[in-house]
């Protein structure tokens, strides 16, 4: 037996700060994956112990430890043996890859495989063939700036938190429907801003409102079942209804947001605050209709209010949970816009039917509410009035971004890109007016002088090429936006010559 070889011991004991455990587990990882094989000698007690620096004690308790749980075997006056059955013997990473056994997944299993390359916001962004001295600027899809984030007045609602929990440990607790002082800020808040006739009762936190839109799929859809969904939309909508079995049933959608038809269906998920997208924001007469069809088809609306609450211009917006009067529709909204998308903190607002189902499935996949720390203090953030100071500066400040890109981007632009109007949120939707060629063509030109965008095609459920832009702004200072759109303006004005 080399005596120099190497086992993972250092990063064991990193990880666990106990050496026998570590010893063992470093020895366990050795003849697992195969690089002690089966029938091996093991160091003495004394020797190993020399070339670790531990007692043979430990080292004695860690051999004990491999025999009682089958990975090797004492043979009296010879020593101690890696075993040669009881577990599976590997060989190196690349065997282990290729003979690795198949495990077939269930059928919401293969479903969501099937749908990870189909449902993704496809960028199609060309390797930037300049070195990392080129400064770029990016209008791609991302969080604000994080100059803006009043990052000293989270620390310390964070750490009030942490230690107001220290003091109470272990007596820390909250239900499976999150943090209720929370609950009842966003409960207070909705009815105020929103119009929302929403209690605590029916406000449950989320990690997220993907998790919101997941655990409500996973309630509503079955295999076969038909589910509308606005055409573009969020592609998480789509994988959360195609991994239950649903079908799709792509509304149109124009300027004024998805076109209400007789769909026969009994579940709708729409953005019509701020459709996503396009940002367009859907009239009250289509409010309307919308609530009739859920009434005359005993539906469900899932109501996705993504960003709608940054509104810079124009009269807020209704939700159409604060127009429901049946109690068939869902809210869902997030704090991954205003705070940061990290924290993964989002809501949901219930019907009372599905208060006790939503629970459960909730309860399954987090029997205790997860990041109950930031819940903690974002109901401190928001109860000390730093939340609504911190929008109000968000607001002011964006706000002039998104004149400066009317301005600089969107005004330069128009005679080659289509922009839907809007006066709220981090981004603005744009088509081009020329063919898939030229945009492609466009893209890497751009790309090549320092400046790219967000590609919205994927949104699509048709799969054509639309030849879609989305340009995220509220990350971007003035100057570069300006910067940006000559840019973009001087790649298009090229390639018309051309």
């Amino acid at each position: 037996m080399d005596l120099d070889f190497r086992i993972a011991y250092e990063r064991y004991y990193g990880e666990l700060g106990r050496k026998t455990e570590a010893l063992f587990q470093a020895l366990r990882e050795a003849i697992v994956s195969g690089m002690l094989s089966g029938g091996t000698r093991l160091p003495s007690s004394r020797k190993l112990s020399e070339l670790y620096g531990l007692s043979r004690g430990s080292v004695n308790a860690a051999y004990d430890m491999l025999i009682a749980e089958g990975f090797a075997r004492a043979e009296g006056g010879s020593g101690t043996f890696v075993a040669t059955s009881g577990f599976p013997l590997h060989g190196p990473e690349s065997d282990r890859r290729a003979g690795a056994a198949p495990i077939a997944l269930s059928a919401r299993g293969e479903r969501l495989v099937a749908g990870k390359a189909r449902f993704r916001l496809v960028e199609n962004h060309p390797p930037n063939p300049h070195d990392g001295a080129l400064e770029r600027i990016s209008f791609r899809l991302r969080e604000t700036d994080a100059e803006l984030f009043p990052a000293e007045a989270w620390k310390s609602a964070m750490h009030a938190e942490i230690r107001e929990m220290m003091a109470a440990f272990p007596a820390i607790t909250a239900p499976v429907e999150g943090y209720l002082p929370l609950r009842e800020a966003i409960a207070h808040d909705l009815r105020r801003e929103r119009g929302i006739r929403a209690s605590a009762a029916n406000v449950y936190i989320t990690n997220g409102s993907m998790q919101a839109i997941a655990l409500l799929a996973m309630l509503l859809v079955e295999p076969g079942m038909p589910a509308v969904v606005e055409n573009p939309c969020y592609a998480g909508i789509k994988r959360a209804v195609t991994a239950e079995g649903g079908v799709l049933l792509a509304a149109v959608v124009d300027d004024c947001g998805i076109v209400p038809q007789d769909w026969v269906a009994r579940l709708l998920l729409v953005s019509p605050t701020r459709q996503f997208p396009t940002g367009a924001v859907l009239s009250a007469e289509r409010r309307a209709e919308l609530l009739a069809w859920a009434s005359r088809r005993g539906a469900v609306i899932i109501e996705d209010d993504y960003d709608s609450e940054l509104r810079w211009g124009g009269r807020p917006v209704e939700p159409l949970k604060a127009l429901d009067r049946e109690d068939r529709v869902v809210y869902i909204g997030t704090f991954s816009k205003t705070m940061f998308v990290d924290l993964r903190l989002g809501y949901v607002v219930l019907p009372d039917a599905l208060l006790e189902p939503f629970r459960l499935a909730k309860a399954l996949l987090e029997p205790h509410p997860t990041a109950l720390v930031e819940q903690r203090a974002m109901a401190h953030f928001i109860g000390s009035g730093a939340y609504a100071k911190h929008v109000r500066r968000m607001k002011r400040i964006i706000g002039r971004r998104l004149l400066a890109f009317r301005e600089e981007v969107e005004a330069r632009l128009a005679p080659w890109f289509r922009f839907v109007p809007a006066d709220a949120g981090l981004h603005m939707y744009a088509e081009w007016r020329g063919d898939e060629k030229q945009y492609v063509r466009l893209r890497e030109r751009c790309d090549a002088e320092g400046v790219n965008w967000s590609i919205g095609d994927s949104l699509w459920e048709n799969g054509e090429p639309r030849c879609t832009a989305l340009f995220g702004f509220a990350h971007l200072k003035e100057g570069q936006i300006a910067q940006g759109g000559a840019l973009i303006e001087a790649a298009c004005r090229e390639l018309e010559g051309a």
